[in-house]
């Protein structure tokens, strides 16, 4: 495993909608570990192909759903991933706007509306397909993540953006 480069905001590849992944072989696990190994270096919750330069419908997302409600991790959890490669959402429920990040614009949060509950298919690494709802902050990354195959970033999304006070009164 290797880690890639994230591609941050003012890259062209981030505009560019990718191309269905054909060949479910070693490249395509290469790529899935890398990115693995990328998100976790990065402290992410998701991370899609475009954002380390490869235009290919797959992204990975942390998957804590056995976790406690409370989000608090146990002594010796290991981070948990899933996987999709040439994602389609079937369905979506409900609408929640939220304050999200994407590691191509750091420091930047911004105001989403994104749906409550999602059904996606997708394919495994393997090339297996499978079906999966999801709620809450993994509905909410599939979407995030889905719209960066489709060269729609958080910039494009944002209803506005978190300003930090703070930060800006360092500034002036």
């Amino acid at each position: 495993m290797a880690l890639r480069t994230i591609v941050l905001d003012g890259d062209p590849i981030l505009k560019k909608k990718c191309r269905p992944v054909t060949n479910f072989d070693a490249k395509l696990a290469q790529l899935l570990d890398d990115m693995r190994e990328t998100l976790l270096d990065a402290n992410g919750y998701g991370l899609a192909g475009p954002q380390v330069g490869m235009l290919r419908r797959v992204f990975i997302s942390v998957d804590e759903r056995d976790l406690p409600e409370d989000g608090e991790r146990p002594e010796g959890y290991e981070t948990k991933f899933l996987e999709f490669v040439n994602p389609e959402i079937l369905s979506c429920e409900g609408e929640v706007t939220q304050y999200e990040g994407c590691l191509s614009f750091p420091g930047r949060n911004g105001a989403v509306t994104r749906p409550e509950k999602v059904t996606v298919r997708a394919f495994d690494r393997t090339g297996a397909p499978f079906t999966l709802e999801a709620e809450g902050m993994l509905a909410r990354c599939i979407c995030h993540e889905s719209d960066h195959l489709d060269g729609v970033t958080i910039v494009d999304r944002a209803e506005y953006f978190y300003e930090d006070l703070d930060h800006e009164d360092e500034e002036e």
